[in-house]
C-alpha cells in the first residue's frame, strides 16, 4: 500500500517539474539580464582634457548574462522566447542595433536589433545538437560602429523525454542446463536512452519481466536474467520465449518504454536412463549363417540427446556367449548382435543371451554409476542344408614312387550333417591335378595312383577333393589333400661335375691331380655315404690311385713323375662310384686327365700340341715364319695360273670400240628416226640370228634382198663376199668370241628424216677415196681383207 502512494505522489510531481522547468527561462531570464547589469559603460566621448582622461581609463562591460536554455521539441505556432539581451548604453538617447552571429544564428535563433531580444525560430532536438555557442554585439545603429566589445554566450538545448529505451543487440538468445538451481545466471540484456542521463530521469532505465515468468527474472538495474524455478526439465519443455522491458523515468508513470525477447533454450544434461522396449527380443537365424553376419539389433532408447543418449552395450550372461557378439552402433545408437562361431542346428537349436545398455556418460549429481538397463535376447537356429562335412580339415598321405599304377594310397571322408543323410559323391578338382596323376573312387572316396610317380621330379602333390551331396548338387564341400612321394633308391650317384685335370709333367709322386665329389638324386634317410674305387681293369692302374676324403670325395694321385706330352697327351680314368642304398645302386665316371707344361711354381702354361715340336729345336717364331711362306707360295701359283687363263682368252672391247666383225650390209639409207624396225639388236645376243632375218613391215617385199649395186669381184680373183660370210661362219662357231657381228640390208630411206644419208654406198665419193687401211689394225682375222684392199687400191693407182 505504502509502495503504490509512493507511486501516485511520484505521478503527480513528475507533471509539476515540467511544467516548471518550461516556465523557468520566462521568470528568470529577463530580470537577469535586465536587473543585473553589473558592468556599464559608455561610447559617447567628450571634448577637451576631460574626452582624453575618459580615453585612457578601461571600458566596463554595459551588459552580463547567464547561460539561456530553451526547451527542445517545442511545438508552439508561434517564435519561443529564448532571452532578452540589454544594454546600460541604450538610455533611450543613443541609437543602438544589437547583433546576433554564431551557431544556428538568423536560422534557428533571431535577435530582435532594437530590443535584443532572442526567439528560437525552428524545433530543436537536444540529441542532434546539445547546446549552441553564440555572440552577441551592441553597436551604433548610425555609425555601424561597435559600442563595446563582443560577447560570447551559450544557449543549451533543453532535454524532455523524447526517446524511448532501445535494445541495439536485441534480439537474444541464451542457453542453460536443465535442472538448474534457483538464481542461475541466464544471461544479461542492456538498452539506451538517447535522453540526457544527467538531466531529469529521462534515462534512468529499470527493466522487468514482460512474459517468461515464474520461470526467469530479471534484476531491475543489472538486467541480469537469472532462473526462478529448479525444476525445469529439457524433456518437458526444452525452450523458452522471455519478453524483458527497460523504461525510463525510473519506472514511473510517464514514462518511455521498449522491449526485447530472450529465446532460452534448456541444454541436456544426462538426467534419463537408457530403456529397452522390449524385455525380451526374439529371434530366428539359419545354421548356415556365415560368421560376422549380423543375427539381430536391439536398441535402448535414452531421452537425453547427444553425447549422454550414448549407450554401449555388453553381453553380461547366456549360453552363447562364445558364439555371438554384440557391437554399439554409434550413428543409430543400436547394439547389433554378430554370430562368432559356425553354428549348427543338429548340435544346439536355441540360445539364450542377457545384453546391457549402459550410458557411456553419467552426471554425478544423479548418481554414482552410469544408467543402464538389461533385456533378454532369445535366438532359435533353423535347420539348412548345409554341405557335406569332412571328417577330417586337411588330409595328408604318404607314397613311395614305386608304387604300382591303381594301387590306393589313401581314403578321404565326408557326411551330410543334416537329418536327411544324403549319399556323398566325391571328384578331383582336375585343375590341381592338370596332369591327371591320381583317380578317386565316386563312391568311397579311395584315391588311387593313376601314373608313375618320380620324387626327383615332384616331392610333393596337392590335390582338391570335392564332396557333393547327391540330394543337392549345390551343396558341395572341398578338403585339401597334400600327398608326399617317399623315396626308393633308384638313382646311382654320379659325378657332381664333369671334371677334367691337367698333370703337369715335372710333377712329383703322390701330387693331388683332381679332387672329385658326387651327387645322388635319392634323398636317403640317413643322409648319403658314397664309395669310390678305380674300375676292375683299371685296378693296377701304373699311373694314378684315388685316396677316400672321408668326406664323400676322393683326390686322384699321380704314382710318377715320368709322364711326357711327347708319350701320351691324355688319360683316361672310370672311376665307379656307389651309394649305400638298398640295393646300392652305382655308376662309372670318367675322369679326363691332360698331361701339361707347367713352370717351376706348378702353374699350367701349355697343353697345346704345339708341344710336340719344340724338343726338335724351332722355336714358335720359325714355325710362323715358314707357315708365312707356305702361304706365299701357293698365293703365286693361284696367281701365276689365273693368269695363264686370262692369256688364252681373247680381250673383249669395250662397246663404244667395238668394231670387230661388225660388218653391216647397207642397200639403202635406212629409215631414219622413225625407222624402228631397221635393226633388230636381238640378233646380235644370238649367233643363229642372221638366219632368222624378220622381214619390213614398212618395205615393199621386192626390195627386202634388194642386191648391191655395183657390185664385183676384188682384185686376184676373191670374192669379198664369199670370204666376208667364210669370216663370219668361222666367228660364229668360236665359242670364245661375243656374237657382236651382224649384216643388215637398208632397202628403204624411211619417211619424214630431216638428216643427210648416212651410207656409203650411193655416196658421191668413189671407192678410190677409201682408205682400207685400218682394217689391219682390227686383229690377225681380218688382215687378209685389208691386204685385199690395199691390193687393189694399188692396182687402181697404176
Amino acid at each position: 500500500m505504502l509502495k503504490r502512494l509512493e507511486e501516485m505522489l511520484t505521478d503527480i510531481w513528475t507533471p509539476l517539474l515540467i511544467l516548471w522547468i518550461t516556465l523557468f527561462p520566462y521568470i528568470s531570464m529577463a530580470p537577469v539580464n535586465q536587473l543585473k547589469s553589473l558592468q556599464t559603460g559608455s561610447f559617447v566621448g567628450q571634448q577637451g582634457t576631460g574626452e582624453r582622461q575618459r580615453s585612457l581609463s578601461r571600458a566596463k562591460r554595459g551588459w552580463v548574462w547567464n547561460q539561456m536554455f530553451v526547451l527542445e521539441e517545442f511545438t508552439g505556432r508561434d517564435p519561443i522566447l529564448v532571452g532578452r539581451l540589454h544594454t546600460d548604453l541604450d538610455a533611450g538617447a543613443k541609437n543602438i542595433k544589437y547583433v546576433l552571429s554564431g551557431d544556428g544564428a538568423g536560422s534557428f535563433f533571431v535577435i530582435n536589433d532594437k530590443t535584443g531580444d532572442i526567439h528560437a525560430m525552428k524545433k530543436l532536438d537536444r540529441e542532434e545538437k546539445a547546446e549552441y555557442t553564440l555572440t552577441a554585439q551592441a553597436i551604433d545603429a548610425d555609425t555601424k560602429q561597435p559600442l563595446e566589445p563582443p560577447s560570447e554566450f551559450i544557449i543549451k538545448v533543453q532535454d524532455i523525454n523524447d526517446n524511448a529505451p532501445e535494445f541495439p543487440n536485441g534480439p537474444y538468445h541464451a542457453s542453460v542446463p536443465e535442472l538448474s538451481s534457483v538464481g542461475t545466471s541466464v544471461t544479461k540484456v542492456t538498452a539506451t536512452d538517447a535522453d540526457d542521463p544527467v538531466y531529469g530521469n529521462s534515462a534512468k532505465l529499470v527493466y522487468s519481466i514482460l512474459e517468461g515468468q515464474p520461470y526467469f527474472s530479471i534484476d531491475p538495474h543489472t538486467a541480469i536474467i537469472r532462473t526462478a524455478l529448479s525444476d525445469m526439465d529439457r524433456e518437458a519443455k526444452e525452450q523458452y520465449l522471455v519478453v524483458i522491458q527497460a523504461k525510463d523515468m525510473g519506472g514511473h508513470m510517464g514514462g518511455l518504454s521498449g522491449t526485447t525477447t530472450v529465446t532460452i533454450t534448456l541444454t541436456d544434461v544426462n538426467d534419463n536412463p537408457p530403456k529397452f522396449s522390449q524385455s525380451v527380443y526374439h529371434f530366428s537365424v539359419p545354421e548356415d549363417l556365415a560368421v560376422g553376419a549380423t543375427a539381430g539389433k536391439v536398441k535402448a532408447n535414452d531421452h537425453d540427446i547427444g553425447e549422454n543418449a550414448k549407450s554401449n552395450y555388453t553381453i553380461n550372461d547366456g549360453d552363447g556367449t562364445d558364439v555371438f557378439e554384440i557391437i554399439s552402433d554409434s550413428q543409430t545408437q543400436e547394439g547389433i548382435l554378430r554370430l562368432k562361431k559356425p553354428l549348427d542346428f543338429e548340435t544346439k537349436k536355441s540360445y539364450t543371451l542377457k545384453v546391457e545398455a549402459a550410458n557411456v556418460n553419467y552426471d554425478a549429481r544423479f548418481g554414482r554409476e552410469p544408467f543402464k538397463d538389461t533385456t533378454t535376447v532369445k535366438i532359435a537356429i533353423e535347420d539348412s542344408d548345409e554341405p557335406p562335412l569332412f571328417s577330417a580339415p586337411s588330409y595328408l598321405l604318404e607314397v613311395h614312387e614305386n608304387t604300382a599304377i591303381n594301387s590306393v594310397i589313401g581314403q578321404v571322408s565326408a557326411s551330410d550333417p543334416d537329418v536327411t543323410a544324403s549319399p556323398i559323391r566325391y571328384s578331383i578338382d582336375r585343375h590341381t591335378d592338370l596332369e591327371r596323376q591320381f583317380n578317386i573312387n565316386a563312391e568311397d572316396g579311395k584315391i588311387t595312383l593313376a601314373k608313375a610317380l618320380d620324387r626327383e621330379t615332384d616331392v610333393w602333390h596337392n590335390i582338391t577333393v570335392i564332396a557333393t551331396k547327391i540330394r543337392n548338387y549345390s551343396q558341395i564341400s572341398r578338403i585339401s589333400v597334400a600327398i608326399k612321394v617317399l623315396d626308393i633308391n633308384d638313382n646311382a650317384p654320379e659325378f657332381a661335375t664333369e671334371y677334367e685335370a691337367f698333370l703337369c709333367e715335372n710333377g712329383k709322386p703322390g701330387q693331388v691331380i683332381q679332387t672329385v665329389s658326387a651327387i645322388d638324386k635319392d634323398d636317403p634317410k640317413n643322409g648319403h655315404f658314397f664309395i669310390y674305387s678305380l674300375a676292375p681293369e683299371m685296378s693296377n692302374n701304373p699311373n694314378f690311385t684315388i685316396k677316400n676324403n672321408e668326406d664323400n670325395s676322393v683326390s686322384v694321385l699321380a704314382k710318377h713323375n715320368s709322364f711326357r706330352r711327347q708319350k701320351q697327351e691324355m688319360y683316361i680314368l672310370p672311376i665307379i662310384v656307389s651309394d649305400n642304398g638298398n640295393p646300392p645302386m652305382s655308376s662309372t665316371n670318367t675322369l679326363t686327365i691332360r698331361v701339361c707344361g707347367c713352370s717351376s711354381e706348378g702353374i699350367v702354361q701349355s697343353c697345346n700340341v704345339e708341344a710336340y715340336v719344340l724338343p726338335i729345336g724351332l722355336s714358335m717364331g720359325a714355325l710362323i715364319a715358314i707357315l708365312a711362306c707356305i702361304v706365299l707360295l701357293l698365293v703365286i701359283v693361284v696367281l701365276f695360273v689365273t693368269l695363264r687363263r686370262h692369256k688364252n682368252e681373247p680381250l673383249i672391247i669395250k662397246d663404244d670400240e667395238d668394231v670387230r666383225e661388225n660388218i653391216i650390209r647397207y642397200d639403202d639409207e635406212g629409215g631414219g628416226e622413225e625407222d624402228t624396225e631397221a635393226f633388230d639388236i636381238a640378233t646380235l645376243q644370238n649367233p643363229d640370228g642372221i638366219n632368222g632375218f624378220l622381214p619390213r613391215k614398212d618395205i615393199k617385199p621386192d626390195l627386202q634382198f634388194m642386191p648391191r649395186q655395183g657390185q664385183h669381184p676384188a682384185p686376184n680373183g676373191v670374192d669379198v663376199d664369199e670370204f666376208i660370210n667364210v669370216r663370219l661362219h668361222e666367228a660364229d662357231n668360236d665359242p670364245t668370241a661375243p656374237p657382236y657381228d651382224s649384216i643388215q640390208i637398208y632397202g628403204y630411206e624411211g619417211r619424214g628424216s630431216v638428216a643427210g644419208s648416212l651410207s656409203s654406198l650411193e655416196s658421191t665419193s668413189s671407192d678410190s677415196d677409201q682408205n682400207f687401211d685400218y682394217l689391219r689394225e682390227w686383229g690377225p682375222r681380218f688382215k687378209r681383207l685389208g691386204e685385199l684392199y690395199s691390193v687393189g687400191e694399188s692396182d687402181k693407182e697404176t
